[in-house]
């Protein structure tokens, strides 16, 4: 007569192993999107941070410059950080009359969207407290002399720049 061994064998059957693939493959499609989102948000922070740059540097042409600039509409190119940036510009009046609204949009050239730092600030000449205009020093030292000519240096007429803030991208108000 024929006596039936059964040997019990101890490891994982076909059925557990693929099961076991499957569950750790879902677990590391989670992570790489999660990586992939990680990575996306670095990238457009970064390009955020340095379209704000650009925006900042315009504006800051305009202050260092000695003549106010125009009313009107202006747009350009300029390179940064390896990206040529697509720049537009708006100066407008405000309800000061010494004062310019100068509203400034980034976006990368080539994105074909909307812009993604938004900027403004504000071109002015000083007023003191008695409410006259101050004229700036266009020497090295650049103080401040009044209208009526007292203080040092000549009265020519420059103008300095007052504070500026950036504005939210999707709300357009100034932040702190």
């Amino acid at each position: 007569m024929k006596q039936n061994h059964y040997t019990f064998q101890r490891g994982f059957t076909l059925i557990e192993v693929l099961a076991a693939l499957v569950i750790i493959s879902l677990g590391m499609l989670a992570v790489i999107e999660a990586v992939s989102q990680t990575i996306n948000n670095a990238t457009y922070l970064r390009d955020k941070t340095i379209a704000h740059w650009v925006a900042m540097n315009k504006l800051t042409e305009f202050r260092l410059s000695n003549a106010a600039p125009a009313n009107g509409e202006s747009e350009g190119h300029i390179d940064m950080a390896d990206t040529t940036w697509h720049w537009q510009m708006k100066i407008s009046e405000t309800d000061v009359k010494t004062m310019q609204r100068i509203d400034i949009k980034v976006a990368p050239k080539d994105s074909g969207s909307d812009s993604i730092a938004n900027f403004f600030g504000f071109y002015s000449t000083a007023i003191n407290s008695n409410g006259n205009r101050i004229e700036w020093d266009t020497g090295p030292e650049r103080s401040p002399t009044s209208a009526s000519g007292m203080g040092t240096g000549s009265s020519a007429s420059s103008s300095s720049s007052s504070s500026s803030s950036s504005s939210s991208e999707d709300t357009g108000e100034a932040s702190p």
